[in-house]
């Protein structure tokens, strides 16, 4: 179970009011409501919001899924999942159902009804643990990445899969929002593929290469890449990683256009590749770092990207504005919170709230004390 606090906080609209711009209400975000798990070595591992912005769910590395009410500000539900674990929770287009990847006995994707809490159908073929589940926009298909070097197209309707792509090192997948085109990444090997998703058994149609990119920013050591994800526009395509900042390109060219600088480095999550040492607070239960999904996201009109800052508090990068020529760019606007690190980071897709998590789950609403 969790337990909910207001955050103090001088009055802002209600949770879930989309009033005003994105632009117009970005500095004036501060935490509002506080969910506590019971358990303080509790941490969660993933976070989604389903198609209307009303409900959000998170998976924690205690085996359970948390269900919250976005709209009202509450704790709607908790589901179990002692026996095999949960991670990547992922709402589908229908509320009541969501995906997630296993972390114990097996490496299956399970369909779960959230409603009466049966399962509705088993996805079995990987080998190794599911890296990222990405749904499709505006189909029941969705792309799952595996630590066993595939990346598997699936269907919600049917419990084999659809197609699959051998490829070293692809932990990563997401697709643009016109559905029609799907990036894989992979840290390993420095490059992401793009596929048209009705030809996805064919060659890819445009590869980059961010190899030189990353020693240019992150140095020799360089670091794990942590989420893709496309801006709504379909213009753009986010490289977060788990270093000193995260990588911005045009989504036709793969040119750099952003380089978006942190000064206090990663959030400390255990990155899909594994790559690379010396991440956070490691877990009660494994001895190991908590698992993560990336530790920013994109707002609805692909203006901002939102992060951790490895300490407390939110850093915002404007990537809408045109880059200085070296592409290096420092955060406009940092939003401050004594509630922790913000470990994972998302952006409510209908209304103006945020939600970021460590072991405490926060929303986040506009301040209209705050607004000019």
């Amino acid at each position: 179970m969790a337990t909910a606090s207001p955050i103090p906080a001088p009055p802002g609209p209600p949770a879930g009011l989309p009033v005003q711009r994105v632009t117009d209400v970005m500095a004036s975000f501060r935490p509002s409501r506080r969910f506590k798990p019971s358990d303080s070595k509790t941490s969660v591992t993933s976070l989604d919001f389903d198609d209307t912005g009303e409900l959000a769910i998170v998976a924690r590395d205690d085996d359970t899924l948390q269900i919250y009410n976005c709209k009202e500000g509450k704790h709607a539900k908790e589901l179990k999942s002692q026996k095999y674990g949960v991670h990547l929770a992922r709402f589908s287009h229908h509320a009541q159902s969501i995906i997630y990847a296993s972390t114990k006995v097996d490496d299956t994707i399970r369909f779960l009804s959230t409603h009466d809490n049966s399962y509705i159908r088993y996805f079995k073929g990987h080998t190794a643990p599911v890296t990222s589940i990405a749904l499709c926009p505006s189909s029941d298909a969705f792309i799952s990445c595996s630590k066993d070097d595939t990346v598997r197209i699936w269907n919600l309707q049917s419990a084999n899969y659809q197609g699959m792509l051998r490829l070293h090192g692809a932990h990563l997948a997401t697709y643009d929002p016109s559905a029609t085109v799907m990036a894989i990444g992979s840290a390993q090997t420095n490059s992401i593929l793009l596929y048209d998703v009705r030809l996805f058994d064919k060659a890819p149609f445009a590869t980059f290469d961010m190899m030189d990119a990353g020693q240019r920013f992150l140095g020799g050591a360089g670091a794990d890449w942590t989420k893709l994800e496309f801006t709504n526009d379909g213009k753009s395509l986010v490289v977060s990683t788990s270093g000193s900042g995260h990588f911005v390109l045009d989504a036709f060219s793969g040119d750099l256009t952003h380089f978006c600088y942190r000064k206090a480095g990663p959030t400390g999550r255990l990155p899909p590749g594994e790559t690379t040492s010396g991440y956070g607070e490691q877990s009660a239960e494994t001895g190991r770092p908590a698992l993560g999904q990336g530790d920013t996201c994109v707002t609805p009109d692909g203006n901002f990207l939102i992060g951790g800052s490895g300490e407390d508090g939110l850093l915002v990068w404007d990537i809408s504005a045109p880059a200085p020529p070296n592409q290096f760019v420092e955060p406009v606007e940092r939003l401050p919170s004594d509630n922790g690190k913000a470990a994972i980071v998302g952006y409510n897709p209908r209304t103006n709230l945020l939600a970021t998590a460590d072991k405490d789950l926060i929303l986040w609403q506009p301040d209209s004390d705050l607004m000019l």
